[in-house]
């Protein structure tokens, strides 16, 4: 009989930093290993988190899910709003305006996706935008949602919403901290000021906090925001700088007051130096102006963000700096990196969330012994660089195809060099409108081609499959699904009825 070795696992895991990031993974370590694992947060109130409104993709539902949220309990107590997607205006070009919608284009027929009937039919002048073929992008514009109903038909539109949310981040982290400490989750409040390191391994055994408390554990989670405490002090895992690519390295943001109902969207507005976000919560609005401080100052960024704001401002606009790329190591020794701990991509497509929940998704399968086997550690490495890597390509994309030239900004990233990946991506689906997803990477076939069509890039042909149809076939295909989209938007309510219905918060909480 073969000896198997004595099992060493993980009984302490000490989660250094909270906001969305710490108390996502602590919440997840907890509900995944009851009290078999220990786990502490340490975190202090005096050091702020870039918490500025969050706008998410549908994936986080499902994690919510998985820690036993009630979606109806977790909008009230955030502030949130739904999302059917992000509308994006000026970026093709001044005056355009095109929604990346969740959910799927039209229907498939036979082996080709919806889009290729519909380049058929376009080029026939027998199809319209192709927004009116994607429930999600008909109803946006129109402020109209609901959640999928119990009872509508299979395969209907209906059955089928992809919704995401918007809410206060720093609401959020709240609400995860209450979650998980009914869990077991002890948090301490306190400021790091040394790191002890196993002197033979290099190996993070505790750190000491400015009360001379000693937190030890046997795996660290570095959620301590851009400082990377951890990972990049201690270890020096080293950065891999994207900024040649995605030239944006600041951020003014500011709330104001809602001047209207929240529209079910997150909206994107290209200005001269980057770009302009808009997310509606319940009691106020979220706002910031990410741009690059080579094409505007820091001042006129902030007057440019206040002159498009839609309501009064709520309090002075914050500067945040960053640098867009991506730790080398996001796992080193026996320290994992999420959030901005482990790198940063700009919130133009609201990818941050997912990011920390792919990381916590990575770690739970890979979840190591005391042995910390490396190819445990490698291969979570590899998934999590894979998974930066396709995002950052996807938002170099709304950059670089563009066909704007009124600024120094819009004409370099117009003209500059893209990672060939992107390149290789954009040129097969000018050809014929292919696209290829790889692996289980985070944007599909809906987003590339919606972000493709709405950014100018207007394949030449469609697939020559899409003859085996027979033509009147291919263009009823395509009327139905028009008017299939247009009578089940007609259904819904509207976006703050069924807020109102179902998930308001209390009038009477108005933070800023």
């Amino acid at each position: 009989m073969i000896q198997q070795p004595a099992r060493r696992p993980i009984r302490s895991v000490a989660v250094i930093g909270g906001g969305a990031a710490g108390w996502m993974c602590a919440a997840a370590i907890s509900k995944s290993f009851g009290r078999d694992v220990q786990v502490q947060l340490v975190e202090s109130e005096e050091i702020g988190i870039v918490g500025v409104g969050e706008a998410t993709v549908p994936h986080i539902s499902v994690f919510n899910r998985l820690l036993g949220i009630d979606e109806a309990e977790f909008v009230r107590q955030t502030q949130g709003t739904f999302k059917l997607g992000i509308q994006f205006n000026d970026w093709g070009k001044l005056g355009d305006s095109y929604i990346h919608g969740f959910g799927t284009i039209g229907r498939d027929l036979g082996l080709m996706p919806f889009h290729q009937y519909w380049l058929k039919a376009r080029a026939a002048g027998r199809a319209g935008d192709i927004s009116r073929y994607s429930l999600n992008t008909v109803a946006a514009p129109l402020g109209k949602f609901m959640v999928p109903p119990s009872d509508a038909p299979p395969h209907s539109p209906l059955a089928e919403i992809a919704y995401a949310y918007h809410f206060d981040a720093t609401l959020y982290a709240r609400f995860l901290r209450r979650h998980a400490e009914k869990q077991g989750v002890k948090r301490t409040e306190g400021k790091v000021v040394a790191v002890q390191q196993n002197p033979d391994t290099g190996f993070i055994e505790s750190v000491r906090l400015e009360s001379g408390a000693e937190i030890a554990a046997e795996l660290f989670i570095d959620c301590t925001g851009f400082r990377a405490l951890l990972i990049e002090d201690t270890l020096r895992a080293g950065f891999e700088d994207w900024t040649h690519w995605l030239p944006c390295d600041r951020a003014v943001a500011a709330p104001s007051q809602n001047v209207g109902p929240p529209t079910p969207y997150t909206r994107s507005t290209a200005r001269a130096a980057g770009w302009q976000w808009r997310i509606p919560l319940q009691h106020r609005t979220g706002n910031g102006y990410v741009y690059s401080s080579q094409a505007i100052s820091d001042n006129e960024a902030q007057a440019s963000l206040l002159k498009h704001l839609d309501g009064p401002a709520l309090a002075d606009p914050r500067l945040i700096r960053f640098t867009t790329g991506v730790r080398r190591k996001l796992w080193d020794k026996n320290v994992i990196a999420l959030g901005l701990a482990g790198g940063f991509i700009e919130p133009l497509e609201s990818t941050a969330l997912f990011l920390i929940q792919s990381g916590i998704s990575h770690l739970m399968s890979l979840f190591p012994t005391l042995d910390f086997e490396p190819a445990v550690r490698d291969k979570y490495n590899a998934q999590m660089q894979f998974e930066y890597e396709r995002i950052r390509d996807f938002i170099i994309l709304h950059y670089h195809a563009t066909s704007r030239d009124d600024s120094d900004f819009w004409n370099h990233v117009r003209t500059m060099e893209v990672p060939a990946s992107l390149k290789a991506n954009m040129e097969v689906f000018a050809a014929n409108g292919q696209f290829f997803r790889e692996g289980a990477e985070l944007f599909g076939l809906t987003s590339w081609v919606q972000v493709m069509l709405g950014q100018g890039i207007l394949p030449r042909n469609y697939h020559p499959a899409v003859d085996w149809v027979k033509e009147e076939d291919a263009f009823a295909l395509v009327d139905h699904v028009e008017n299939v989209v247009a009578a089940n938007v007609g259904l819904m309510p509207r976006h703050e009825d069924f807020i109102a219905r179902h998930c308001a918060a209390a009038p009477a909480y108005a933070p800023v």
